[in-house]
């Protein structure tokens, strides 16, 4: 035994009983010996063919068999491996372990991989279809919204504005552009509706002041005659009377002539004379013109730049400046009669920012509340006692014809009044 080991190159050959005994060894020290599984030798009970035995953990290799011409014996061979040859065989019994594992659950696999492909292509698909619906959507909404627009400018409504949704670029930009387009429109309408009003009241304002002043003349020569005539022919008392009476006349006739010649000038308003003047100095003029009409008015002129410059007609403009603040201390004037205590004042600013020229009047007068703003700029529509309702609509004309914008609005305690002009770069 000892030279088969040699022979062989193994380092255990052991022959043992059924019972696991020992009978013979090459080993030294018997008690070393570690006997084979009961497994693996109730394998060779009744099998001839040696079996081969690998315990890698342990780092051992081993092989039993039963000997034929023996009752009751078995050859068991035992020899223990490198550590690394262990590992390696360890490492394979896993992989086979694993393939065989694997191959045993390939159809739950299979079935697992198809699933979760399902899964996912149903949800790439899911999210594109709301992706396209969504963007579809949008952009069909864009197209609906211009169409809706477009059909009410056909019907004449230009308040309609397209909503600027987020879509596709070119459609914001074309969105944008169809507002841009409408707001133009309704200026233009506006500017035309506002001419065509203007031109209106003016041939009247002509047939007006043409009837009116006809007569005048004569009833004017017609009162120096009788004045003449009569007046020493009267005893004193009755001249007083006389006088006072002619008086009267003379003054209700020239309150006719001032309202022929505001008809004319409604009537024959010029075309502007456009040159470069300075709006701020325009603007301190007519401030302190007018500060003396009511000297208790405190006028507050907030201004920060020395030169407004704007293309336009000095003495149109001035005339524009002058009745806003006469009106507004008009208004202030009104108030006091009933209202004695309050600080009576008028604040104007005027700025410019790039193309733009607003120009902006607030006073503590008597205010629109109770009355219909959009009536204020109708010619002959008035509030005064004496008034024609020509002045503002002469304003409005004015700013109209420098390509501005004329609106009032009504705040707690006063009015607000602003005026934009498009400077046009200049």
């Amino acid at each position: 035994m000892n030279t088969q080991k040699i022979i062989r190159d193994v380092d255990e050959i052991h022959i043992i009983n059924q019972n696991k005994d020992l009978l013979f060894s090459t080993l030294e020290n018997v008690e070393n010996y570690e006997p084979p599984v009961d497994k693996a030798l109730n394998l060779v009970l009744e099998d001839d063919r040696p079996l081969k035995i690998t315990n890698a953990p342990e780092n051992i290799s081993a092989a039993i068999m039963r000997l034929q011409s023996f009752d009751d014996r078995f050859l068991y061979i035992v020899k223990y491996l490198d550590k690394d040859i262990s590992t390696y065989l360890t490492e394979s019994q896993e992989a086979i372990n694993f393939y065989y594992n694997v191959e045993e659950k390939s159809t739950g696999i299979k079935i697992s991989f198809a699933i979760i492909y399902i899964i996912i292509v149903s949800l790439l698909l899911f999210i594109s279809i709301t992706i396209a619906i969504r963007f579809s959507s949008r952009f069909f909404r864009s197209i609906n919204n211009l169409i809706l627009a477009s059909t009410s400018i056909g019907q004449g409504n230009l308040d309609i504005k397209v909503p600027e949704l987020k879509t596709d670029k070119d459609l914001e930009i074309l969105n944008r552009n169809f507002n841009s387009m409408i707001s133009q429109l309704k200026y233009q309408q506006e500017k035309l509706i506002i001419n065509e009003r203007h031109e209106a009241w003016g041939s009247l304002a002509r047939k007006l002041a043409h009837e009116i002043r006809n007569p005048l003349t004569p009833i004017q020569l017609t009162i120096d005659r009788i004045k003449s005539r009569y007046t020493n022919n009267l005893s004193n008392d009755d001249q007083e009377n006389f006088q006072e009476n002619l008086k009267i006349i003379n003054n209700q006739i020239k309150q006719i002539e001032n309202l022929v010649n505001e008809f004319s000038d409604f009537a024959r308003m010029p075309k502007p004379i456009l040159k470069n003047n300075n709006l701020v100095s325009i603007l301190n003029e007519n401030i302190n013109l007018l500060s003396r009409v009511d000297e208790s008015i405190k006028i507050i002129f907030n201004n920060k730049n020395k030169e407004i410059l704007f293309n336009c007609d000095k003495e149109q403009l001035s005339r524009v400046f002058f009745n806003l603040i006469k009106n507004s201390i008009e208004s202030i004037q009104q108030k006091f009669e009933k209202n004695p205590y309050f600080e009576k004042k008028i604040t104007i600013e005027i700025t410019r920012d790039n193309d733009h020229i607003k120009f902006i009047l607030i006073d503590n007068g008597i205010g629109f509340e109770k009355l219909n703003i959009k009536d204020i700029l109708n010619p002959y529509f008035t509030t005064k006692k004496n008034g024609t309702g020509l002045g503002l609509a002469i304003v409005n004309k004015i700013i109209n014809d420098h390509n501005g914008e004329l609106n009032f609005f009504s705040i707690t305690n006063g009015a607000k009044i602003e005026v934009n002009f498009k400077a046009n770069g200049n």
